[in-house]
Formats: C-alpha cells, sequence, structure tokens
C-alpha cells in the first residue's frame, strides 16, 4: 500500500503534525507539502491524509496566507514562516486536483479553543476530498496549538496514533474490498 501525505502549512506545525501521522502510518509513505502533491502522485497513493492550518474559521485563502506572512514579518515576531508557505494552498490544489480513486482522512491544526470559536479546516478539507471521490476511512482530525502557536504537549503523539489507526483502517478496508 503506498500512503501520500499531503499537508500545508505556514509556521511548521502542520508539518510537524504531518510527520507524525506519517511515522505512526509505518512503512511505504511520503509526507509532502501541498506544492509537490502532483497529480501523478496523488493519482498512486492508496491512502491520501490531507492537513492544513485552521484560518479564519476554515480552510486557508490567499489573502490569510497573506495575513500569516505579514504576522511573522512584524518587529519583534517569534513567527517563523515556513519555505514555500505563501504559495499554492489547499485550497487551489483542490481546485486543480481532478477526480480520485483512493482512500483518504483529513486533519487541521487549529487555536486550543473550542471549534465552535476557533473553527476548524479539517471538515471542509474532507468535503473536498470527498466531492473529488475519494472514500474517507476515518473521521476528520484537529491537533491543537496554543495562543503564541506552539503544539499542545501530547499532540504530536496523538498524530502519530492517529496515523497508526489510519494503517489499521486502511488494512481492514483492503481486506474487505
Amino acid at each position: 500500500m503506498r500512503v501520500l501525505v499531503v499537508y500545508e502549512s505556514m509556521y511548521g506545525n502542520t508539518r510537524r503534525i504531518a510527520e507524525a501521522i506519517g511515522s505512526g502510518l509505518g512503512t511505504n509513505f511520503d509526507v509532502v507539502p501541498v506544492r509537490e502533491a502532483t497529480p501523478d502522485r496523488v493519482a498512486t497513493a492508496d491512502l491520501l491524509v490531507v492537513g492544513g492550518p485552521t484560518h479564519v474559521r476554515g480552510i486557508s485563502r490567499p489573502s490569510s496566507r497573506k495575513a500569516a506572512g505579514d504576522a511573522a514579518g512584524k518587529p519583534g515576531s517569534t513567527l517563523t514562516l515556513e519555505a514555500g508557505a505563501n504559495g499554492l494552498g489547499l485550497r487551489e490544489w483542490f481546485a486543480s486536483l481532478g477526480t480520485l480513486s483512493c482512500q483518504a482522512a483529513a486533519f487541521d491544526t487549529r487555536v486550543d479553543m473550542p471549534a465552535l470559536f476557533a473553527g476548524r479546516a479539517a471538515p471542509r478539507i474532507a468535503r473536498l476530498l470527498r466531492h473529488n471521490g475519494a472514500h474517507l476511512i476515518a473521521p476528520p482530525q484537529s491537533f491543537r496549538v496554543d495562543k503564541q502557536n506552539r503544539l499542545l504537549d501530547g499532540e504530536y503523539n496523538r498524530a502519530h496514533m492517529w496515523g497508526e489507526d489510519l494503517a489499521r483502517a486502511l488494512h481492514a478496508v483492503s481486506n474487505t474490498g
């Protein structure tokens, strides 16, 4: 089975969560930023795991990515922008993706407060995966950061365990289908 974990990340948290999910999935996986997730690469995946940061209560937009870049560039900011963060985002990637024929899962990173207030990108990512033809094998998952934009204690390990759960779910689906 071939697994592709695709992420969009502004400050590195979503990338770290994507890497933890990949390590939990075991062998034969690739973790790539959205700009490297070409249609050919996606087409070879048996499982596609996609995640991004929650911006303005949902999936990022060019304007929210610009605002994140501006925040990192402010004098005294402790934020460091990821390479390519202001480029292609998940929203634009999905618009150019085409039809999927794989299993899938969605995740996001978001500020640690009730989703009612913070929003969640993962449900929208899951809808876009389904809309493009993928079959979800797990409910969308959120991983939390604090207000200083640091992963909360335990979130990396929780992401690793979710990757293990996804591996089991993929194995179960492949054995019944």
